[in-house]
């Protein structure tokens, strides 16, 4: 055999058992007990042939069927299950899978499936080969922390409706990329996407103009939070009389409308009728982990243009990382292209970056947000409720106790020891703990210690 089979079961055996088995008729393989790490693959085009599990810890890989089949048409997929039902395959065969195996599977038949799974694969183009359209002026909707995946959860879950989704974050975050993600997965995705301002509204017959582009398509309302209330009104008209061909509707905004709305700014009846499903697109202060990654992307993307091979060294990383960033995701790709091409050297320094940030804007109060004096413990509840919002009507992922202390601790510690120049005995003080579980608090959260002079 010769190919690629990916492999997903969460019972360690199995996957040692399929590895071996696989590698000594041929095959390469990639195993993994996760069902978000499979589906990583399927989209990267890796893979000639699934074998999956239909339980998995993060989710059912029956339904995952449909999306494998929209993202790697032809691709067959081997289903292994301990839930020995006729539903079970039946369902295996509505999904259209390649094949259906209960376990315990007898290895030698699996391989002769796997076997002539990968042989009809053999003249069909691999997805590797296939180039994607790219929209060089957008930015890359990536991010591992869990903020993020809690929004591709939300995004996922509201695809293939036809509520309004109402999207908000600050600018530079990607909202209208989460806009056209949302469009371009979803059953209309072969009808246009028409993005509109107040402006194309504000005559008479604008409204109708717009609806005659989106033919039942998607429409996008940017920024509606900055539109006056006669275009409002049109709105409103719009939504409740769109004609013949019924739009799905989006809208963006920066600020928080739930205020807008209580002051007058938004009309209530507009407010409600777009805010169906209501995303929050996270700043980058609020997904700092994902910030090395996003400067990887911009660089390989510099690199691909034609740019000199770029990276970052580690003091360079750790600048970005604490910086606040207030034009957000837009802000870092600016930065970072500026970097790839004045950098004299393959590892950009962290001179550099202190420099190309020198000259950026100082972080300002975004409207609609908590006003400078707001007391810390509203501060953390906004931003709690705000979370828990975006995983719509499921709840978090466990162990939301611990993680939330450690978004505290870790910067509460970081600034305690900047402000005692380093000195661990005196930040022990000042917190309030023992010097030894400062020092243990410092190795677990991978605090760096340098000794400098003292803030106060």
């Amino acid at each position: 055999m010769d190919g690629t089979v990916l492999v997903a079961d969460d019972d360690r055996t199995i996957r040692t058992v399929l590895t071996q088995a696989l590698t000594r008729a041929g095959c390469r393989v990639h195993a993994t007990s996760s069902l978000t790490t499979l589906m990583r693959w399927v989209g990267e085009g890796k893979g000639d042939v699934v074998i999956s599990d239909v339980m998995m810890p993060d989710g059912n890989g029956l339904e995952m069927l449909p999306k494998i089949q929209q993202d790697r048409p032809g691709l067959p997929v081997i289903v292994i299950s301990a839930q020995n039902t006729i539903m079970t395959a039946i369902q295996a065969a509505e999904a259209e899978a390649y094949d259906y195996l209960p376990k315990p599977f007898d290895l030698p038949d699996l391989m002769k499936r796997t076997a002539r799974a990968l042989d009809s694969r053999q003249n069909m183009p691999r997805a590797e080969e296939t180039e994607q359209p790219e929209r060089p002026e957008e930015l890359p909707l990536v991010g591992r922390t869990d903020v993020m995946q809690a929004l591709y959860r939300v995004v996922a879950r509201v695809m293939n409706t036809d509520l309004p989704v109402l999207i908000w974050g600050e600018s530079g975050t990607g909202k209208s990329l989460i806009a056209r993600a949302i469009h371009d997965f979803s059953d209309r995705r072969t009808l246009p996407f028409v993005s509109c301002t107040a402006a194309e509204l504000q005559d008479l017959e604008g409204p109708a103009r717009v609806l005659a582009r989106v033919k039942g398509g998607t429409l996008l309302i940017e920024e509606i939070g900055d539109i006056p209330p006669e275009v409002q009104a049109r709105i409103v008209q719009m939504m409740d009389a769109p004609g013949e061909y019924v739009p799905r509707f989006l809208a963006t905004s920066q600020t928080d409308l739930t205020q807008a709305m209580e002051e007058g700014a938004l009309r209530k009846d507009l407010f409600y009728r777009l805010s169906g499903a209501t995303l929050s697109v996270p700043s980058l202060r609020e997904r700092v982990d994902d910030i090395e990654l996003l400067a990887e992307n911009f660089l390989a993307k510099a690199e691909k243009a034609g740019g000199a091979p770029r990276q970052l060294s580690p003091d360079a990383t750790t600048i970005l990382r604490r910086y606040s960033w207030p034009g957000n995701v837009r802000q870092l790709e600016n930065a970072i292209r500026r970097l790839s091409l004045t950098s004299r050297a393959a590892e950009i320094t962290a001179a550099e970056v202190e420099q190309v940030l020198g000259a950026q804007p100082e972080l300002e109060p975004i409207r609609g947000s908590a006003v400078a004096s707001e007391k810390l413990g509203a501060s953390v509840e906004r931003h709690l409720r705000r979370y828990f919002d975006l995983h719509g009507n499921m709840l978090p992922p466990a162990g939301l106790y611990a993680r939330i202390l450690k978004e505290v601790e870790l910067p509460l510690i970081e600034i305690a020891l900047e402000a005692t120049g380093g000195n661990q005995a005196k930040c022990a003080d000042l917190l309030g703990i023992n010097r030894n579980t400062l020092r243990k608090k410092i190795t677990d959260l991978d605090i760096q210690v340098t000794r400098r002079r003292k803030l106060m």
